[in-house]
């Protein structure tokens, strides 16, 4: 995944407003919460919570759908995944090579 699309992501979530939203739809499962209901469990303003579902929208961590009248906030539960291996897919991967390069040099009687 692009650095940029992980930074936009980690910016997003950044703003605790923000990563409360998150974390309510998140919560929701697969079918997603009504933003009235998201609002009213949130106790926040319309106007707040609808600035803060664009930025979630523009960094691809929720989608929007509509049912007749009611819209629903979904979780895009694959970017957030993405945006969690990107973090941990080179965890502790340079102490690896440091234990390789370490076990290297002994070997070749350079270190004790």
């Amino acid at each position: 995944m692009d650095i940029e699309i992980v930074a936009k992501a980690l910016k997003e979530l950044g703003h605790p407003t923000r990563l409360a939203i998150y974390k309510g739809v998140v919560r929701a499962g697969y079918q997603g919460i009504a933003v009235g209901g998201l609002q009213e469990k949130l106790n926040i303003p319309g106007s707040t919570l609808s600035h803060h579902v664009s930025g979630l929208v523009s960094a691809g961590l929720i989608t929007q759908r509509r049912e007749g009248r009611t819209l629903f906030c979904v979780a895009e539960y694959e970017k957030l995944t993405s945006v969690i291996d990107f973090l941990q897919d080179e965890c502790c991967f340079d102490e690896a090579s440091d234990a390789n390069a370490d076990k290297s040099l002994i070997q070749k009687g350079i270190i004790k």
